[in-house]
């Protein structure tokens, strides 16, 4: 046989030192042990906290669940992360010089299939099933939500109905126009009413807003608008909706007493009532950087708190009897907590709000019990209660952003350069004040660092004086704006309100003016083409490294976030963009300009086309394209990429063409793109996007240079909010 004559492998006392075999694992098992020791020794000496690395393992898991699509691999990712926990109790169950691998190991692979289960058992229970199909439905609903929005001229009503075919209940938005609106129709109302439904929209071309995943976390099976008049059927309850009626009679008060658009700003700033400001001044506000102050977040809540308890001190110190006998710093700081939860309610409750609440109790008790209250550790529980209570907030520009920002000024302050640079010294008023005038200005430009990656993934375009504008701009809101208006609705009651009110509109009517005057400077707001996702995860670790950790140690994180510049600055622009349903294109020139099918000003389509083409220049037609051929039914254009030229045929309408012409012009053509289903006999060289194929990707961004296309179906998944054709 084959084995007859090798040789025996030694044992017993035999010298087995030559065996080569025997001893190649033991070699490698000190190697694993020498790497054990360096990690071990590295996490003892860092110093770091532990629980803000619990949080990053809960919402690595949660966003797992949205990047992978199908349920084995969910399952898959759970079991790897307790596969993890129970490996590292096992391995290193007896080894105390392993206690801190066993710890991270054990609760970071628990954190981690926790977020993928949390995030899963969330879209199964509120996640509501889209309608087949665009309808036209008479509905008997009962009024769940109201929110008005004056600027855009409509109440937009959520209601609840069951379906009359499958007796299923759903959950719908429809928007009412202001004439045909009434005050009864409110919260708990029953009304009876036709619209036009849509299955809530998936996002028009990768990168762009997915409005379909948004409307699945909120349970709505589809959006619409109202055909004809709403009738009432029955009155809401008295009791019913009385928050929503508070914000909404506090919203009008406001804008009665201070009209224009310092009234909007203000209507914002008591009762978080956004509806009413106009699309200039909201844009103004975001090209300047500003458009934080507008969600209610850290900055109002905190505004609301640190003056509740400012005042409850102040005025329980008055009195020496409730002085001698009340601890003033916990009094002070339970009716400040009753103001933040009370402000926090009558906004709305928003992720941005709930988390601000929550720091701000935080906050609350550790002066309560003399302790630090600004660590890291805080900024950590606020974050696992929004993602407990809403875990697909994470995915979100609201929870990111707001949270991003909170790390930067907490990781900041607590840097030791900062605290020396901050600390009591003998000094004049004047250079007190500068020192904190300097700090103001690093801070902004320290968050403004910090939001960028995150702010163009989300929406492609970045203000880049943000930090010079909330340097006045932040003061202006904080120390007179708020204050003004709390005064103001105070003397209200007494009917003495009107001079502060005219002066809070004069602090709003300056903080637009910054705004406007900021938004207008050349070079104010830079456009970029869609960043990947792996750009943004790159900025993101490295920034939770520099922040989390502690000692020198915190400048590996330099080594993502500039790998993540370099991935920013080499991102490429798509040459051609395509909608889902393949009615608008755009191509995109050498020289970055897009050149668009139809003549759509404003449209939703052609806007997303020039945001995710990263250009800030006006869009022109396809029939001025260098080169271009275009009749009555088509357009036929060469784009030229890398010294070869590619042959684009685009339909314009769906009249019917003779089967055979068009088979002859698909077949000199690279790429046809068309919004209807074209014959099997059109077969163009290398991609035919008809109706039939957009109908299971969804938009493309293709790009010529690298001969691919990345489709919207590729981010989808089996989530459940978006479907191609073929799974319907």
């Amino acid at each position: 046989m084959a084995t007859q004559g090798a040789s025996r492998v030694p044992f017993g006392d035999a010298d087995d030192t030559a065996d080569v075999a025997v001893q190649r694992p033991w070699s490698m098992r000190a190697l694993l042990s020498r790497f054990g020791d360096g990690i071990e020794a590295f996490l003892g000496n860092s110093g770091f906290d532990r629980g803000p690395w619990l949080v990053v393992a809960l919402a690595a898991g949660i966003g797992s669940w949205f990047v992978m699509g199908e349920r084995w691999q969910w399952m898959g990712a759970i079991g790897l992360g307790l596969l993890v926990a129970i490996a590292s109790q096992s391995f290193w169950a007896v080894r105390d010089d392993r206690a801190g691998l066993r710890l991270a190991g054990s609760v970071l692979g628990i954190a981690f299939a926790l977020g993928i289960a949390l995030i899963w058992v969330r879209s199964e229970m509120v996640g509501a099933e889209p309608i087949a199909r665009p309808s036209l439905m008479h509905l008997d609903a009962r009024i769940l939500e109201r929110d008005e929005q004056p600027a855009e001229g409509r109440v937009r009503l959520v209601l609840a109905v069951r379906d009359a075919e499958n007796a299923m209940p759903l959950k719908l938005r429809v928007n009412v126009p202001e004439t045909k609106d009434n005050a009864s129709f409110r919260e708990g109302a029953r009304v009876r009413l036709r619209a036009r439904l849509m299955p809530p929209s998936p996002p028009v071309l990768p990168g762009a807003y997915d409005f379909a995943r948004a409307a699945w976390f909120k349970g709505y099976a589809a959006t619409g608008s109202l055909v004809g008049d709403i009738r009432l059927v029955e009155a809401a309850p008295p009791a019913t909706g009385l928050i929503g009626g508070i914000q909404r009679r506090l919203s009008g008060h406001v804008r009665e007493e201070l009209g224009g658009p310092s009234g909007t700003i203000a209507a914002a700033f008591a009762s978080g009532d956004r509806g009413s400001i106009s699309e200039a001044d909201e844009v103004a506000m975001r090209d300047a950087g500003l458009t934080h102050l507008l969600s209610i977040s850290g900055l109002h809540v905190s505004a609301v708190i640190a003056a509740a308890y400012l005042l409850a001190s102040k005025l329980i110190a008055l009195s020496p009897w409730l002085a001698l006998r009340l601890r003033i710093p916990l009094v002070a700081a339970a009716i400040a907590a009753l103001a933040g939860i009370a402000y926090t309610l009558l906004t709305g409750a928003q992720v941005p709000t709930v988390r601000s609440c929550v720091g701000a109790m935080l906050v609350l008790i550790a002066l309560a019990l003399g302790r630090e209250p600004l660590s890291m550790r805080m900024v950590a529980v606020a974050a696992a209660v929004v993602l407990f209570l809403w875990p697909e907030s994470l995915v979100g520009p609201s929870f990111q952003m707001s949270f991003a920002a909170v790390i930067a000024i907490v990781a900041l302050h607590n840097s030791r350069p900062v605290k020396d640079f901050l600390a009591p010294r003998e000094e004049g008023r004047g250079r007190w004040m500068g020192r904190r005038v300097l700090m103001l200005f690093a801070t902004g430009m320290v968050i403004e660092i910090a939001l960028m990656p995150i702010v163009l993934f989300h929406f492609h375009r970045a203000g880049l004086y943000g930090a010079f504008a909330n340097v006045i701009a932040i003061p202006l809101v904080t120390f007179v704006s708020m204050p003004l208006i709390a005064v103001a609705l105070v003397l209200d009651l007494i009917g003495a309100g009107a001079p502060f009110w005219w002066l809070a509109g004069v602090s709003l009517d300056l903080l637009l003016e910054i705004a406007r005057v900021t938004a207008a400077q050349p070079g104010a707001v830079k456009m970029v083409a869609h960043i990947g996702l792996a750009t943004l995860l790159m900025f993101l670790a490295g920034a939770l490294w520099i922040a989390l950790w502690r000692g020198r140690s915190r400048l590996w994180g330099f080594v993502p976030v500039f790998i993540g510049a370099g991935m920013l600055v080499s991102t490429p622009t798509p040459d051609i963009l395509v909608t889902r349903d393949g009615r608008d294109i755009g191509v995109v020139d050498e020289g970055g300009l897009v050149h668009v099918l139809r003549e759509s000003e404003g449209s939703y389509a052609r806007d997303n086309i020039v945001e995710l083409a990263g250009t800030e220049a006006s869009p022109m037609l396809l029939s001025e394209w260098e080169g271009a051929r275009c009749s009555a039914d088509f357009c036929s254009l060469p784009v030229k990429r890398d010294e070869r030229t590619w042959h684009v045929l685009v339909a314009k309408t769906r009249n019917r063409i003779d089967e055979r012409q068009l088979a002859a012009a698909c077949e000199r053509a690279d790429i046809v793109i068309a919004d209807r289903w074209l014959p099997r006999s059109c077969r163009p060289k290398w991609m035919k996007a008809d109706g039939r194929f957009l109908e299971n990707s969804g938009g493309l961004a293709i790009h010529l240079s690298d001969e691919r296309f990345d489709a919207v179906v590729d981010s989808q998944g089996a989530h459940g909010w978006w479907r191609p054709l073929a799974d319907r």
